[in-house]
C-alpha cells in the first residue's frame, strides 16, 4: 500500500479566482435548471461514519444520480456544448437554451456538429448524451484498459466510441488532432495553451454542483473539503467556487490522486513554478483519475487554494468504496464507484492509521470537524465494484 502526502501553502490569490466567481457558476446552474430531468443531487449525512472516525460531521454528496449517468460529469460537458452552440447562433445561454438548441429552427441553422472527446469513461458518456439530446454527433476515445462497460455506456448513447492503443494523455492528443477536421469540435475536461475557452466552461459546469452544495448545508460551512482529481477540472471548480464564496472560511483542502497518476502531487511537492506530468501507463483501477498531466485552466486555482496533496494506491478507494457501499447502521447507502470513493478512504485513514497521525494534526483533524466528500461517480464498472464489496478484489 502506497500513501504519500505533501503539505502545502498556497499564496489564496483572489485573482485566479475570476472563472469561477458566484455569479457565472450561476449562469451554469441556470442552464442546467432546464435541462429535462435536472434535480440537485443528494447530499448524505453520514452520522454514524463521523462518530466512528471521531469527526463531528461526514457530508458525501452523491453523484450517482446525475441525470441517469452514475456520475457528474455531463454537467460540464453539457454546459460547454450549450456555450458553444449558443454562441454560433448569438443567443443567451439560460434556462431556455437547451430546450431552443433542441429546436428544429436551431438545429437546421447549425447543421450537424461532431463532438470529440478523449475520456476515461464519465466525461465521454456526458458529452456523448449531450450530443445526442442537443441532435448531434459524438465520437469518443477510451484509453488502453478501459472498461468494456464504459465503452458500451458510450456506445449506448449513439456515439462513435473505441478503446485506443493510448494512455489517457496520449489518447486527448489524438482527440485533439482529429477534432481538426471540418464540422468537428473537441470538447476536453483539460486545457493546454491555446485550448482553454471550452476547459473554462467545462470547469463552470462544474461548479453546478458546489452551488448545490452550498444551498443543501443551509448556511453550514465545511471545516474540512476531500477532492479527488485527474486533471484536477472538477477539484478546481469546486475549490474555486467555496474560495470565492466562503473566503476566510474555506474549508482546510485536501486534494487526492491515484499515486500511478499523480501529477498534481507531484507538480505541488516539486514546488518549482512548473509542471510536472506523468507519462507511461497509468494502471489504476480509479480510472477517471489516471491522467498524468494537470489542467492548466485550474492548477492556479488548486496551487492558490489546497491545503494539501495525497497520492495514493487503490487500496485506498477500495476502502472508502466499502465505507459507503456497506455503511453502519443509521447511514444511508451510497454507491460510489473507484474514482468517486478515493476521498472517504483517505479521510478514514487518516482518521485511524496511527501512522497517519501527523498528517491528521497537521490538517487539524479533531471531534470538531466538519468533513465534506463528493462521490463523483457510482458503479461505473460494475463488475469491479462488486469484486471491491465482495471482498474479492485483489490489488494489481
Amino acid at each position: 500500500m502506497a500513501f504519500d502526502y505533501v503539505l502545502h501553502k498556497g499564496a489564496r490569490s483572489e485573482a485566479v479566482l475570476q472563472s469561477v466567481t458566484p455569479a457565472q457558476a450561476e449562469a451554469a446552474q441556470k442552464f442546467h435548471s432546464g435541462i429535462e430531468g435536472y434535480a440537485a443531487t443528494p447530499l448524505v449525512n453520514l452520522q454514524q461514519w463521523a462518530q466512528k472516525t471521531g469527526t463531528r460531521k461526514i457530508w458525501v454528496k452523491d453523484e450517482s444520480k446525475r441525470f441517469g449517468l452514475n456520475a457528474f460529469k455531463a454537467l460540464g460537458g453539457s454546459y460547454a456544448i450549450a456555450r458553444y452552440l449558443c454562441g454560433k447562433l448569438g443567443i443567451p445561454v439560460d434556462e431556455n437554451a437547451f430546450n431552443t438548441l433542441r429546436s428544429k429552427e436551431a438545429r437546421q441553422k447549425l447543421g450537424t456538429v461532431t463532438f470529440v472527446t478523449a475520456t476515461d469513461g464519465n466525461h465521454g458518456r456526458g458529452v456523448a448524451w449531450a450530443a445526442k439530446l442537443l441532435g448531434h454527433k459524438a465520437v469518443v476515445y477510451l484509453p488502453e484498459g478501459s472498461s468494456l462497460e464504459r465503452l458500451n455506456n458510450i456506445r449506448a448513447l449513439g456515439a462513435e466510441a473505441e478503446i485506443t492503443e493510448f494512455n489517457y494523455d496520449d489518447a486527448v492528443r489524438y482527440a485533439h488532432a482529429m477534432g481538426q477536421k471540418p464540422g468537428w469540435v473537441l470538447v476536453q475536461d483539460t486545457a493546454w495553451p491555446g485550448y482553454e475557452e471550452i476547459p473554462t466552461r467545462i470547469m463552470q459546469g462544474y461548479t453546478t454542483m458546489a452551488q448545490e452544495i452550498a444551498a443543501q448545508l443551509s448556511g453550514a460551512v465545511p471545516t474540512h473539503l476531500f477532492l479527488q482529481a485527474g486533471v484536477g477540472s472538477m477539484a478546481g471548480a469546486v475549490l474555486g467556487y467555496f474560495a470565492a464564496l466562503w473566503g476566510d472560511k474555506l474549508p482546510t483542502t485536501v486534494i487526492c490522486e491515484p499515486d500511478r497518476a499523480a501529477c498534481l502531487y507531484k507538480t505541488a511537492a516539486a514546488n518549482d513554478g512548473t509542471i510536472h506530468k506523468v507519462t507511461g501507463k497509468m494502471d489504476s483501477m480509479m480510472a477517471g483519475l489516471c491522467c498524468g498531466e494537470p489542467c492548466t485552466v485550474t492548477w492556479d486555482i488548486i496551487d492558490n487554494f489546497a491545503s494539501a496533496f495525497v497520492a495514493c494506491s487503490d487500496e485506498y478507494a477500495a476502502r472508502g468504496m466499502c465505507l459507503l457501499g456497506k455503511p453502519l447502521p443509521g447511514d444511508a447507502r451510497v454507491i460510489s464507484g473507484e474514482s468517486g470513493a478515493v476521498t472517504a478512504g483517505v479521510l478514514d485513514a487518516i482518521m485511524k492509521d496511527a501512522e497517519l497521525k501527523p498528517l491528521k494534526e497537521a490538517l487539524g483533524l479533531n471531534a470538531n470537524s466538519c468533513v465534506l466528500l463528493i462521490s463523483t461517480e457510482g458503479d461505473t464498472d460494475k463488475e469491479n465494484y462488486n469484486k471491491v464489496l465482495t471482498g474479492n478484489w485483489q490489488p494489481a
